[in-house]
């Protein structure tokens, strides 16, 4: 590598952290300069513009939240549905994954509002998850209804409805246990 693509790479792994620490309301460019310790004419050395550096710095991000997922939830053995919404469900729960949480749903609701980059990074980061879950389903095809699922239940988590997702799981996994039986 050289030495402009190794301190590309470490600026991009120190905005990840300052986004998720911060939020992606943070994430401009003169905040995302002073945490990767430069100016922001320095940052865009590195970059084509402002657009690619939030695209590189997002993909970061959902990187890594997959590499976690990864860890918690392995490719094999294929799971029901039931088993993998229940696994996904705490998983999401945890400390580790509130930062990337929040961060989605800061990208989701740009990406609501028509902004770029973050509609088409949320649709990237929408597809690979779509992808995760389905390498891990017995039926592939359930993926698209796994993680609107999630999502869902996720979002009213968020806004301070966990209420509604907890008692919603019990009649999802039924629904799902008995598709699963078909």
């Amino acid at each position: 590598m050289t030495v402009r693509i190794d301190r590309r790479e470490a600026a991009i792994e120190i905005m990840a952290d300052h986004v998720l620490s911060e939020g992606l309301g943070a994430a401009t460019l003169r905040p995302l300069a002073a945490a990767a310790g430069t100016s922001d004419r320095m940052l865009l050395y590195y970059f084509a513009d402002k657009d690619e550096l939030i695209t590189a710095t997002l993909n970061r991000i959902a990187a890594r939240m997959i590499a976690q997922l990864d860890g918690a939830i392995p490719v094999a053995p294929r799971r029901c549905f039931s088993v993998l919404l229940k696994q996904v469900w705490v998983t999401m729960g945890s400390e580790n994954l509130r930062p990337f949480m929040h961060v989605w749903l800061d990208l989701a609701s740009g990406a609501a509002r028509g902004v770029q980059p973050h509609r088409a990074v949320a649709g990237e980061i929408a597809n690979g998850f779509l992808a995760w879950a389905a390498i891990r389903l017995e039926l592939e095809s359930d993926a698209p209804l796994f993680i609107t699922s999630i999502e869902g239940m996720y979002f009213l988590k968020a806004i301070g409805r966990g209420d509604i997702a907890d008692s919603a799981l019990p009649a999802l996994l039924a629904i799902a246990a008995h598709g699963d039986a078909d």
